[in-house]
This record gives C-alpha cells, sequence and structure tokens, in this order.
C-alpha cells in the first residue's frame, strides 16, 4: 500500500512539473515573427507587458526606432619610445675600414678574425664600418652597421636590426 502511494505521488510530481513547461517552438515562433517585422519595416519592436483577464501576457507593439549608423573615428597614435635606459659600452677604437664614427654606434657582430669581420660588413653594404678594439690584451674587430650622433637614434636604429641581429649592442667610441 505504501509503495502504491509513494507511486502515486511520484507520478503525480512528475506530470506536474512537465505539463507547466513551455513551448520551445512558441518562442521560436515569435523571435522568427519579430525578425521578419523588423526586416520589412526597418522598426525594431518592443515588447510590453500588459495585464489581462488571463493575467499577464506579451503584447507585441511596433515602436518606430531611430537608428543612427555609428562611424568609428580613426586616431592615429604614435608611441614615443624611451631609449635613455639602454645600456651603452664605451670603447676605446679605431676605424679599419669605412667612414668615420660619429658618437654613438650599433655593432651587430664582434670577431676575433679580420675576414669574418669583413664578409659581414660587405654583406651589410653601404655604411657598415669595421672597427678593432683592444679588449683584454686581444684584438676584436667589431661590425657597426651605423653610427648616430645622439643615443635616441642610435637605439632607435639598434630596434630595427634586432630581428636580424639580436645581439646587437651600443657602441660609445672615445
Amino acid at each position: 500500500m505504501n509503495k502504491s502511494i509513494l507511486m502515486g505521488a511520484a507520478l503525480t510530481l512528475a506530470f506536474a512539473f512537465t505539463s507547466c513547461k513551455s513551448s520551445e517552438s512558441a518562442y521560436k515562433k515569435a523571435y522568427e515573427k519579430a525578425q521578419a517585422a523588423q526586416q520589412n519595416t526597418g522598426y525594431q519592436q518592443q515588447t510590453t507587458p500588459t495585464y489581462g483577464q488571463t493575467g499577464y501576457s506579451q503584447q507585441q507593439q511596433t515602436t518606430p526606432v531611430e537608428v543612427t549608423p555609428v562611424n568609428p573615428t580613426t586616431t592615429t597614435t604614435t608611441p614615443v619610445q624611451d631609449y635613455s635606459n639602454v645600456s651603452v659600452r664605451t670603447e676605446n677604437v679605431t676605424v679599419v675600414s669605412g667612414n668615420a664614427l660619429k658618437a654613438y654606434s650599433v655593432v651587430v657582430g664582434s670577431f676575433s678574425v679580420k675576414a669574418n669581420a669583413e664578409g659581414l660588413k660587405t654583406k651589410l653594404g653601404n655604411g657598415a664600418r669595421v672597427v678593432k678594439a683592444m679588449v683584454n690584451g686581444n684584438e676584436w674587430y667589431r661590425v657597426v652597421a651605423g653610427s648616430f650622433d645622439t643615443k635616441n637614434e642610435a637605439a632607435q636604429f639598434r630596434a630595427t636590426k634586432q630581428s636580424t641581429y639580436p645581439d646587437a649592442w651600443l657602441l660609445y667610441a672615445k
């Protein structure tokens, strides 16, 4: 007897929950109707709740809505780079080949063999130089890609070369 009462209560509860469920197809039909009306008239439809004999219901009212297209303005900003914290090596160097150096130079290669430095200089083309520096009693040939009057100019140039020469560094010639 208890089992049949429990089973009956469970079925009644299940039926109650399923009968209160709203129909998805009704929502889909209303949405498609609103979309079609909006495309045909150029108006947006607004739904306002109204109270009738059966309680609250949704009624559609066509209300003209002014739609103004938004034209985004394009603002171009140029970031200002701060190169004040870029490290600079100071060395006493002499020019081996190429033009004289200015105050700040961008070194892209350093070789103990002069021929290797000359090969990179040839690859870089015009404006490249080879300079000789004495480091711990040994001769080193530095390949300078560009030479500039200010540290900021040299640092900007180095930034353009770092994709090809990631170990490029700044030299302040004594």
